[in-house]
């Protein structure tokens, strides 16, 4: 089924809505899910719906959240979100860190006790869009095995970063430090396909291709993903007082508790270095020199990052909207919240 922007955001928030949730919040979430799934990050768009709402009516997502803001420093400051919906939670994070960064150069603001955000590359490119630079670091729950290891210790722990040019073009950098993201995988599941060899392993730690028999992921490159992962989880677990490695919450254990997790923002106002215009004409010149690069057999182009999402995004609205599974179609558009498919399954819902 392919949808507009509107009529895809407006199926998600008025689920979320029944499921509980206040307007404000799932206006939030259903907009940065619109976002990843008209880029073609199915695994963070509708897919995660129904999980999201079977968490709300168990009370595992706070309806109502009181949000607390404590401003550490001129450049810092935490966001408490009392287990709130994390898209808010984080979207309210980046208001604050860009508030911060263009009054004093530069902001870090963690976020803690909150729930699942989502693709983090839209926040930082919140940051960009307002000609600014952006890191974001967030926690998941265990299910990567750390080189050496045996048993899952740290999560797919996202990085993002965007950047602004002198244009109408952002680069925004999204990546799990996973091979790939669970969500990936989900992906994959709904769609009955299977992936490849390089994602995950079996319980014997061996490769394996059926995304219904994954039972732990693998580390982007080997040893650097798992020091990147490392790097994340301190940024946005010890660092701000909130459960960190193996103690990160299951997102699906008990939907009835809050997950507690932590992210953390980096925003860095160009202005205060280089100079913001001269900081973005280089942005510009940079990708145009990439782009313009003789290619290596079997591509077409070099690519900044972000530049295939926004062609994938191009693409889907010139050719109908956004593809959504039918599945997912029929249970958005339905009066079902959920049909307690995730409440206390494994760390892969299984």
């Amino acid at each position: 089924m392919k949808l507009s922007h509107d009529e895809l955001k407006n199926l998600m928030k008025n689920k979320l809505m029944k499921a509980g949730l206040n307007e404000d919040h799932a206006d939030i979430a259903a907009e940065v899910m619109t976002w990843s799934d008209e880029r073609g990050y199915h695994s963070h768009g509708a897919v995660r719906v129904e999980y999201y709402a079977e968490r709300i009516a168990k009370g595992g997502i706070t309806a109502n959240p009181k949000f607390e803001w404590e401003e550490t420093g001129p450049c810092s400051g935490v966001f408490e979100g009392d287990n709130g919906c994390g898209y808010a939670v984080a979207k309210y994070g980046m208001d604050k860190a860009i508030e911060m960064a263009k009054k004093n150069g530069i902001a870090v603001v963690g976020m803690k006790n909150m729930s699942h955000s989502g693709s983090i590359g839209y926040y930082t490119e919140m940051a960009a869009e307002q000609g600014l630079l952006a890191i974001s670091f967030c926690q998941s729950d265990p299910m990567a095995v750390p080189v050496g290891g045996t048993e899952p210790y740290y999560g797919t722990n996202p990085i993002s970063f965007a950047a602004p040019t002198a244009d109408d073009r952002t680069v925004v950098f999204d990546m799990a430090t996973t091979v790939q993201a669970w969500g990936k995988i989900l992906d994959k599941r709904s769609r009955h396909e299977s992936i490849p060899d390089s994602w995950a392993v079996d319980e014997k730690g061996n490769p394996v291709t059926d995304p219904n028999h994954v039972n732990a992921l693998l580390p982007i490159a080997g040893a650097k993903g798992y020091g990147l992962m490392m790097m994340v989880d301190v940024f946005s677990g010890i660092l701000l007082g909130v459960p960190f490695g193996k103690h990160v919450s299951s997102m699906y254990h008990d939907l009835s508790k809050g997950r507690e997790l932590g992210q953390m923002h980096i925003v860095i106002d160009p202005a205060r270095f280089v100079g913001a215009e001269e900081f973005k004409k280089a942005m510009s010149a940079s990708i145009d020199e990439l782009g313009e690069m003789p290619t290596a057999e079997g591509y077409d182009k070099v690519y900044y990052p972000g530049e295939r999402a926004m062609l994938r995004k191009e693409k889907a609205y010139a050719t109908g909207g956004v593809e959504i599974v039918d599945e997912i179609y029929e249970y958005l558009k339905s009066d079902d919240i959920h049909f307690d498919r995730y409440d206390h399954k494994n760390r892969f819902a299984e």
